[in-house]
C-alpha cells in the first residue's frame, strides 16, 4: 500500500508541475499576444483565443495522461501499453468504466490518478476561463477609453 502511496504521489507531482509550467508558458505567450488580442477585431481573436487554449489543455491533460500509462507499464501493472494508456484515459478522466482493472497490489494509484484527473480539469478549466476574461476584461477596457 505505502509503494503505491509513494509511487501514485510522485506522479501526482509530476502531472501538477507539468500543468504549472505549461500554465507558465501560456502566460509568456499571452504576455507577447496581448496588444494583438486588444486591436480590433475582437471576436474573431476571441475565437482563436478559446480555440488555442482549448488545444493546449488537451495537450496538457493527454500528456498527463501517457506520464501515468507509462508508469503503468514500467510497474508491469498490465501488460500492454494500450490496455495501460486506455486504463489511464479512464481514470484521469475519472470515468471509471471497470472494464480493465489493475492488480490488488495497484488498485490504489487508480484512485490516485483519478485525483489527479480532477484537479488537472479543474486547474486547465480555470486556466481557460481566467484567460478569456483577462483578455476581455482589457479590450472592453481599451474600448471605453476611446472618443467615439
Amino acid at each position: 500500500m505505502f509503494v503505491q502511496i509513494a509511487v501514485g504521489s510522485g506522479l501526482l507531482l509530476v502531472n501538477i508541475t507539468l500543468a504549472a509550467m505549461a500554465a507558465m508558458v501560456l502566460e509568456v505567450i499571452f504576455a507577447r499576444l496581448h496588444h494583438w488580442f486588444l486591436r480590433e477585431p475582437h471576436r474573431p481573436k476571441l475565437v482563436l483565443l478559446v480555440m488555442g487554449v482549448s488545444v493546449w489543455v488537451l495537450g496538457v491533460i493527454t500528456i498527463g495522461s501517457w506520464i501515468w500509462a507509462v508508469a503503468y507499464k514500467a510497474l508491469q501493472v498490465f501488460p500492454t501499453m494500450e490496455e495501460s494508456l486506455y486504463f489511464s484515459l479512464v481514470a484521469f478522466t475519472t470515468l471509471g468504466l471497470g472494464d480493465i482493472v489493475p492488480a490488488q497490489q495497484w488498485r490504489i494509484l487508480a484512485g490516485i490518478e483519478a485525483a489527479n484527473g480532477l484537479l488537472n480539469f479543474g486547474l486547465m478549466t480555470a486556466l481557460l476561463i481566467e484567460s478569456l476574461r483577462h483578455v476581455r476584461v482589457d479590450q472592453v477596457a481599451q474600448r471605453r477609453k476611446r472618443p467615439d
